[in-house]
């Protein structure tokens, strides 16, 4: 039985955790082409963050944890992914849920199944980049339904718990998108920075699956477990990467973490290489050597529209058993201030997931 109000986290503007506001909100009214998803299990991710305190605003320079404990600035207009933010509204981008309706143009053969929704909708198809993004252009999964186009839910049959599921759409849809942007081939070297955290811990494995040798940057205290995850060597997030692996030595660096480490980054990179980036949680003002660019024939390419082969072939790599869920913990949605809290920690490695 489907009710006419359900629990929901919405978020209601630009700030501190005060904005996280846990109440009930009417059932969502399909439209057509949509169905109505229960939701089973809502990944955590640093994006929900910086959309909640406009940390996406061009006059933001410091990186995502300085933004997040300051907290008071003013409000930024342009603070989300696509300029300005529609508050209030409910976050939450990942999400695995059951479908337990669908609109009257709709297959109903989606009914009953378990699904991974696709985040990152291309609105004018696949051959525009434009795009928006569930939980941040329109309602997302912090709540107990919601509902979105059947185009972008995919059935996924395994033996996976539903917080498992509830790691993989955004950070693994943006490794997988990286990767296939930036033509990552068999015997080629990657570099992964920040290799602990949800996408980084996807990098390591898609790039391992694709026969990559992996180097991967990352706390000491999580080498093990960024290890068993395929990494080949493993360096602390203070070590000297120029020392450690000399100039010219990685064909591509897939790098979200930005800040101060990035000139070192495109000295790594062998002539002809490639950067890979679709987030900067260390800073996104960087120092740029444009020599150290143009005199290699360096490619940089930014993603954020993901190819429409991804997501289909990140399901088809759960089922066939090719990559691992990296659950860190579960909370109740309720504990959405809790999980963000200990989430900029950044003691855990993988996905914190809320648990309606």
């Amino acid at each position: 039985m489907i009710h006419s109000s359900m629990t929901a986290i919405v978020t209601t503007g630009s700030g501190g955790y005060d904005k996280l506001v846990c109440k009930q909100v009417p059932m969502p009214v399909l439209c057509a082409g949509e169905v109505l998803v229960k939701v089973l299990a809502a990944g955590v991710n640093n994006t929900e963050i910086n959309t909640r305190l406009g940390w996406y605003s061009s006059s933001v320079h410091g990186s995502t944890k300085d933004r997040s404990i300051s907290e008071v600035e003013p409000p930024k207009v342009d603070g989300g992914w696509n300029k300005q933010t529609s508050f209030p509204f409910i976050q939450g981008t990942d999400c695995c849920g059951v479908v337990v309706n669908v609109a009257d143009d709709v297959d109903t053969g989606l009914m009953d199944k378990r699904v991974l929704i696709r985040p990152c909708i291309r609105e004018h198809g696949f051959g525009s980049l434009d795009n928006i993004w569930m939980g941040s252009d329109f309602d997302g999964a912090f709540a107990e339904y919601v509902k979105i186009r059947a185009t972008e839910v995919f059935p996924v049959v395994c033996d996976w718990s539903d917080a498992e599921l509830g790691t993989i759409p955004c950070a693994y849809g943006t490794s997988e998108n990286m990767l296939n942007r930036a033509n990552l081939r068999s015997g080629e070297t990657v570099l992964v920075a920040g290799a602990s955290g949800g996408v980084g811990c996807a990098a390591v494995q898609l790039a391992k699956r694709r026969g990559a040798k992996v180097i991967a940057i990352a706390g000491e205290e999580k080498h093990e477990r960024v290890a068993s995850l395929g990494a080949d060597i493993l360096l602390g997030r203070t070590a000297n990467l120029l020392a450690a692996l000399g100039e010219q030595s990685v064909d591509l660096v897939v790098d979200n973490v930005g800040g101060s480490c990035f000139p070192a980054m495109l000295k790594l990179l062998k002539r002809g290489g490639r950067f890979v980036s679709s987030g900067a949680i260390a800073g996104p003002i960087v120092e740029l050597d444009m020599r150290d660019m143009y005199l290699k024939d360096i490619t940089l390419i930014g993603t954020t529209a993901w190819d429409e082969k991804v997501f289909p072939d990140l399901v088809r790599y759960i089922e066939q058993g090719e990559i691992q869920s990296v659950l860190a913990k579960t909370f109740p949605l309720s504990s959405i201030v809790e999980a963000q809290k200990e989430f900029l920690e950044k003691k855990h490695v993988g996905k914190f997931v809320l648990i309606p």
